[in-house]
Parts: C-alpha cells; sequence; structure tokens
C-alpha cells in the first residue's frame, strides 16, 4: 500500500467484530474506520466487505453515497465551511477565501497523496444561531468565525497542531433559548411520565396521545396516535422507534438544543412509544454534524439504564424491555425522509422506498416501526404527564400544543422561540428584534416564502406550516440570491436515485446562475417554471419535489428581483413588463408569465 494509506496502523476487524459483524452496521464500521485512516482505501473496503458478506461494490457504494465518507485521501485537517444562506449573510464566503489563501489552498481542490490540508464547503451545519461556523475532521465544530479566528486556524494547521489542542473557546455551542413555554422550560422529573403511562395502561396511553391531537413535528404534521396505532395494529411479532434527529433542513437547530438541554425528555418519549406499541428496540438517527454531541448523549442513555429506565424490565413491569442505540449519520440531506432514513439504519445508501408499505408496516428490517422527530417525542413526554385536554387547549383547534422555531438571520436575538400554534409572524419578527423586514423563509428552503403583506398569518398547519426554521431577512437582501442559494443547496443534496431529481435540479441551477450572470431571457423563466413542474410531478421523494419552491415562492412575491436579470427586455421598444405579465396570467391562468413572454420575446 502507498504511505496514503495507514492501514497498517488499524485493524479493520477489530471495527467489525465491536460492531457484531453485522452488516447492518455497515455505515457505522466505515465512518469508524475512517476516523482512524483519515480516508477509506480500497484494502480496507475490501477486508469490510469480506467479513460482512458483502460484495465490494456494495460496500464502495455505500461509502461513495455519503458526503462525509472519502473513497479517496482528503486533508488531515479536512475543513467544511457551512454554506447555508444565514452563513453566507454573516460573511463566510469572504472567510473561505481568506482561509485558502492563507494556506494556498483552493476551496474543493486537493493535492498530493497525503494532503495536510483541503477546504470546502459543505450544506447547513445546524449553527445558524452562531454563524458563521464551519467543522473539522467532520467532528468538531468552530462557531463565530471572524477573520482573527481565522488567521489563527490557518497558524494552527500550519504548524499541525492536533484539532483537540486547539482553543475550546472556538469549539462553544451555546443553546439560545429566547422564549421558553411548555417544552423549553423546565424539563420533567425523570422517570415522571413513565410512572403515569404505566398507570394508564399501553392502550391508555395511545388513547391520550390521540386525544391530544398531537401532529407529527418533522413538517408533514401525521397525528401521532394514529400512526402509534397503525403500528401496534400491523401484522409482525417486533416493533421498532425511531427518532429522527437528522434535522438537516437549512436554518433548523431546535433538535440539537433539545438534544442538549431535553436528551432526557426525548429518550423518555421514546420510551413511552414502545410501551404503547411494544417494541424492544429503539434508534436515534444523530446527523453526523452532531457528532459532538454524541458522548453526552450516550452517557444519558447510560443513567437512565442505571435508573432501571431503560433496559430490562423497565420500572420493575415485567416483559416492558426497550433499548436505545445511537446511529450517527455520515451527511446526507436525504435521510432526513423517513425511509431513506430507515436504509441508512439498515447499512445502505440512503435512496428512498417506493410507499406504499409505509414504515407503519414494514419499516427497519421489514419489521413494524414508528419513525417520529425530537420535538415530537418532547411533546409525547409533556403529554403524558400533564394529559391530553391540557395540550389540546393549547394553540388552535386544527394544530394543537407548541411549536419550536429556529429564528436566524438579520434579527438581534437568533435562538429558539416557542410558541402556542396560531401565533403571527409578526409577533414572532417584534420578539427577535428584526428591523425592516422583507420576507421570512418559514420551514427551509422547503417551506413558504412570507412577504410583508402576510405577516399577520399565523404559524398553523392551516395556516403557515413550518418544520421548524425561521429565516429573516431585510429589505437589503437579493431574494432571487436567497433562492438561488436553496437551488444549489438541493441540486448539492440530490441524492441522485432518480433521473428528474438529479437531472432537474441541475438545470435549475444552471437556469438561475445564468440568470445571476445577467445573461437571463424570459425564455430561462419559461424553461425554469418547466423543469419545476416535471420535478414535482415525477420526483422520487419529496427532495425533489420542493426544489421549485424557492423560485416560486419568491418570484411571486418578489418579481422584480427576477426582472432586474431580464436585460433582453430593455432593449424592446415600448415593452411595459407589469402590463405583459397581466396579459399572460389572464391568457394563462397561471401565476408565471414565462410562456407568454417567450412569445413575445
Amino acid at each position: 500500500m502507498p504511505a496514503t494509506s495507514p492501514i497498517s496502523r488499524c485493524d479493520p476487524q477489530a471495527v467489525i467484530i465491536r460492531h457484531g459483524s453485522d452488516p447492518h452496521a455497515l455505515v457505522q464500521i466505515l465512518r469508524e474506520l475512517q476516523a482512524e485512516l483519515g480516508w477509506l482505501p480500497r484494502e480496507a473496503l475490501t477486508r469490510v466487505a469480506t467479513a460482512l458478506g458483502l460484495t465490494l461494490a456494495e460496500v464502495e457504494g455505500v461509502a461513495g453515497f455519503y458526503r462525509f465518507l472519502h473513497l479517496r485521501p482528503v486533508g488531515r485537517y479536512r475543513v467544511l465551511f457551512s454554506d447555508n444562506i444565514t452563513d453566507r449573510m454573516l460573511g463566510s464566503e469572504a472567510l473561505l477565501q481568506a482561509l485558502c489563501r492563507q494556506l494556498g489552498v483552493v476551496p474543493g481542490a486537493i493535492v498530493g497523496d497525503d494532503p495536510l490540508v483541503s477546504v470546502d464547503r459543505c450544506s447547513c451545519t445546524g449553527l445558524c444561531d452562531q454563524g458563521p461556523a464551519l467543522l473539522v475532521n467532520h467532528h468538531q465544530v468552530v462557531t463565530r468565525l471572524d477573520a482573527t479566528r481565522v488567521a489563527q486556524m490557518a497558524e494552527l494547521i500550519r504548524t499541525r497542531v492536533p484539532v483537540p489542542a486547539w482553543p475550546a473557546e472556538w469549539s462553544l455551542v451555546e443553546d439560545r433559548i429566547e422564549r421558553a413555554d411548555v417544552l423549553l422550560a423546565s424539563p420533567p422529573a425523570q422517570g415522571a411520565a413513565l410512572a403515569a403511562a404505566i398507570a394508564r395502561g399501553p392502550q391508555g396511553l395511545l388513547v391520550e396521545i390521540e386525544r391530544s391531537g398531537l401532529r407529527g413535528r418533522g413538517g408533514a404534521g401525521f397525528g401521532t396516535g394514529r400512526k402509534w396505532a397503525l403500528c401496534r395494529k400491523a401484522a409482525g411479532t417486533g416493533r421498532v422507534v425511531v427518532c429522527n434527529a437528522d434535522e438537516g433542513e437549512p436554518g433548523t437547530f431546535k433538535d440539537r438544543v433539545l438534544l442538549s438541554r431535553h436528551a432526557d425528555a426525548v429518550f423518555e418519549g421514546m420510551t413511552l412509544a414502545a410501551f404503547a406499541i411494544g417494541a424492544r428496540t429503539g434508534f436515534v438517527y444523530l446527523r453526523g454534524e452532531y457528532r459532538f454531541l454524541l458522548e453526552q448523549l450516550e452517557a444519558v442513555l447510560q443513567q437512565r439504564r442505571a435508573a432501571g429506565l431503560l433496559g430490562s424490565s423497565i420500572c420493575g413491569v415485567a416483559g416492558f424491555d426497550f433499548d436505545i442505540v445511537i446511529h450517527l449519520g455520515a451527511g446526507a440531506y436525504v435521510c432526513g425522509e423517513e425511509s431513506s432514513l430507515l436504509e441508512s439504519l439498515e447499512g445502505k445508501r440512503g435512496n428512498p422506498r417506493v410507499r406504499p408499505p409505509y414504515p407503519t408496516e414494514s419499516g427497519y428490517l421489514g419489521q413494524p416501526t414508528i419513525v417520529n422527530n425530537v420535538e415530537t417525542f418532547c411533546a409525547v413526554t409533556a403529554i403524558t404527564l400533564r394529559g391530553a385536554a391540557w395540550w389540546a387547549a393549547i394553540g388552535t383547534a386544527q394544530s394543537s400544543g407548541t411549536r419550536i422555531h429556529s429564528v436566524s438571520g438579520d434579527c438581534a436575538r437568533p435562538g429558539l422561540y416557542e410558541y402556542p400554534f396560531g401565533t403571527s409572524i409578526r409577533r414572532i419578527l417584534e420578539d427577535c428584534g428584526a428591523a425592516d423586514t422583507q420576507a421570512v423563509q418559514v420551514g427551509g428552503p422547503s417551506g413558504v416564502c412570507v412577504a410583508v403583506n402576510e405577516f399577520d398569518r399565523s404559524i398553523a398547519f392551516e395556516d403557515v406550516p413550518s418544520a421548524g426554521a425561521f429565516m429573516v431577512f431585510d429589505r437589503q437582501r437579493d431574494m432571487f440570491e436567497v433562492a438561488r442559494s436553496f437551488t444549489h443547496f438541493f441540486a448539492h443534496e440530490s441524492c441522485g436515485f432518480c433521473t428528474p431529481c438529479r437531472v432537474g435540479t441541475a438545470l435549475l441551477v444552471r437556469r438561475m446562475d445564468k440568470l445571476a450572470a445577467g445573461h437571463g431571457s424570459p425564455h430561462d423563466l419559461d424553461a425554469l417554471f418547466e423543469i419545476d413542474r416535471l420535478l414535482r410531478g415525477s420526483s422520487h421523494c419529496g427532495l425533489g419535489a420542493t426544489a421549485g419552491n424557492p423560485l416560486r415562492e419568491t418570484f411571486n412575491r418578489f418579481r422584480p428581483a427576477y426582472e432586474r436579470r431580464l436585460r433582453s427586455l430593455h432593449l424592446i421598444p415600448g415593452f411595459d413588463l407589469d402590463a405583459e405579465v397581466s396579459i399572460a396570467r389572464q391568457v394563462t391562468g397561471r401565476d408565471d408569465p414565462a410562456a407568454h413572454l417567450e412569445q413575445q420575446g
């Protein structure tokens, strides 16, 4: 082996044995091997394949899918700048270029067989409230970047100072809870909700969750009690509980804080779900960017086992056996979709499954499985302790309880804000100190863009639904550039499984980049909306179906930002774009004037 493959210093077999030689643990095995080797040489992958009874092609296929796994050498210092729009608004791109100049490297380039450093961009790191931020070697975060910190980092890398020896304050992650309500306030006593559930019995607990009206906090809003009931009734002997902690939606960081501050409530909620449906196995799918939380979470799990709240005969109840394993993701946004997540849990590429069957019928390893997110499990714990009527009295008739918002962008006080459903967008903007706001992106890039005349709308499933992100943009921001950034994000994160998404997201980027360069024409608008239509109608999963949302949302509300890019229109004598758009809407019955403008242009 060449000097760049330190396989001789690591025994893959030891890692494999540590995971019980289980092929379903392949992603975890590869992550741990890479942590020791720096990358994944073919010799190491061959040994893994042989030990697990897999082909080399299968193992390489999995390793090649995840962005935090590398099939060729990368820098011994692997620096990844968060490329979310809020980080860019805080100057992340200029800081990235400064670090590259000082180290003599090019972003995204790797030179030599054993490079000292590589610098690149990654999607949102979940640190939007304290950016600009970056990851080093996929596990150590650096927050609140500025020119001074970047210059010091360059020197530490040049002198080969180990990352753990870097200044500790650089990796300080604050839990900025700016407004706490029933979930973010003082956590419940450990085990109290379990005692209440045992007194009710499994069926009684199910009824309580259904009566509360709790809907999943992951974005789709499916009734939690109904999901659990379907899983309990499904055929099969095993049951599985999965916590989706892969909050990869740009602008979202609420799960990070809940896991840091209220891990007990999350794990208790999972255990309550297991009691209700009869599960013995639980997983937390923790996004790879939150690797820094792993040891802390493992310690909480061990405390619960010692207290009799996990393991065999929980709380002394014979037959109530349940435990939780943490599975660490490896950098794939698509794994936030529940079926992709289950594929990853099984040690595969995170390609979305064809549904039906749904996970409640056939999930992890074909067993009936419930998948809920971190905030949902916290809510379950609160409801079990305080009752369905209490929860149902909060919020609105169709959206019971509270919602936690990750607020970032152009505001004085970024952080977490918890409100009852039905709270207006204007109220949140006032509380976070936003001024001269022109738009709010609710729910991340796949969500809703809200303009000034809509700020009295409320956060609720029946009005403005939210997956938790609340990004604020003042009037100095170019909303076309915001949409373009989101379009690049979707293209970057497409898993490539289906052609419409793989090709369509790339085509959206090309057209948006053409507009940004000032070479746009009505034909490009026409093409953009046609690509969006095809993506929505033919993509395999929600990533492709929502990739055109930023285009439609911003075009409908901030059309002048697009018109400025249509330079060819100004060359047409007497051309009145407003009049043409009005005619187009009458003729086509659509909001986008592209087809009509193409005829005129």
